[in-house]
């Protein structure tokens, strides 16, 4: 259930309401907002009356929460939340673009990529040093090696880095290198993962599953938030169905529909979510106008060699062009660029 605190509440009424609902075995969350402090109590309704909540001084009303995600509704939280990644806000009035190839393979490949990147206007450097795989024997990144040249890249560009974690015992290692961690479609559902990430003070970027309904999105998101890391930024990606026509099915109404029951920022993937250079464009537009907060787009100095995802990669010159077609439609996106 959501507490909500009278305007300028002081703290030791706050506190107070706070131990009487750990008293009884509650998890409690607090969220100090522009206006009010919320408060959210994660456990048995049976084990309190609401009345006797209400009755506690400094509290305006008590609001039981029927979704399962607790923590990510729009219930426990009105206002959009915004995630600061380096000098990059997610979730605000400005559209991020996360760009970079689908693998780190090799430090020159990757530092003159973040370079073209960073002067066609991109936001977040985006790049796999741990490349989970659906075959053994394709190429499974560079490891740390990888992370290292991303770093560098950073320190080159001023471009904080994003890639994805796909081990529990990796969290440490790549939070010590990257600025936000991505959790992708094949572990939203690692549920130790998640906790694991869950313990950092770092953005994470959850990735929708193959085949996730977005009650199961959302409850991924739920395990991250749970254990005290509320920046959480989710990926539409594509979902599997029956068309074979492109890698996955861009669901693009899953951006309004979050949108209405979340506070957290979502962006889009056109690049996994169609698998064809030729349709991230188009995507990409379609996305920011169903209400995206922004955009993870592969680019390769040189698709046609890539050892990962090399058809669905712009050129760092496409994903220029498109920077700039974006910028023109910005006005109608309520998002600047």
């Amino acid at each position: 259930m959501i507490i909500v605190m009278e305007r300028g509440v002081c703290e030791d009424e706050a506190n107070k309401v706070v131990a009487e609902l750990e008293s009884v075995g509650f998890t409690i969350h607090v969220m100090n907002g522009v206006a009010r402090t919320v408060i959210a109590a994660i456990g048995d309704r049976k084990n309190i009356e609401l009345r006797r909540l209400e009755a506690l001084g400094g509290v305006e009303k008590v609001v039981p929460v029927l979704k399962p995600y607790k923590l990510a509704s729009r219930e426990f939280k009105q206002e959009n939340t915004i995630i600061k990644v380096g000098n990059t806000e997610i979730g605000g009035d400005k559209l991020t673009l996360m760009a970079g190839p689908c693998a780190v393979e090799d430090k020159e490949q990757f530092i003159e990529t973040a370079h073209l990147l960073k002067k066609a206007g991109a936001n977040v450097l985006r790049g796999g040093a741990f490349k989970p795989r659906s075959s053994p024997y394709s190429f499974q990144g560079l490891g740390e090696e990888g992370l290292k040249i991303m770093a560098e890249a950073r320190e080159q560009t001023g471009l904080p880095i994003v890639t994805e974690i796909v081990d529990p015992k990796d969290v440490d290692l790549v939070g010590s290198y990257a600025d936000m961690l991505q959790i992708g479609a094949r572990n939203m559902q690692n549920f130790i993962l998640l906790k694991e990430v869950g313990k950092l003070h770092k953005p994470i970027l959850l990735k929708r599953g193959l085949s996730a309904t977005i009650e199961e999105w959302l409850m991924a998101a739920e395990y991250i938030m749970s254990e005290g890391n509320f920046e959480v930024i989710l990926c539409e990606r594509g979902i599997r169905t029956y068309e074979t026509s492109t890698r996955n099915t861009l669901d693009l109404s899953a951006v309004p529909l979050i949108k209405k029951l979340s506070h957290l920022p979502i962006i889009v993937d056109p690049s996994h979510g169609t698998g064809k250079r030729d349709l991230v464009a188009p995507m990409s537009k379609a996305g920011i106008a169903a209400g995206a907060d922004g955009l993870m787009i592969e680019v390769h100095i040189n698709p046609a060699h890539a050892l990962s995802d090399g058809p669905q990669s712009l050129t760092p010159e496409q994903f220029q062009s498109l920077v700039k077609e974006l910028a023109g439609l910005s006005g109608f996106f309520n998002k600047r660029i």
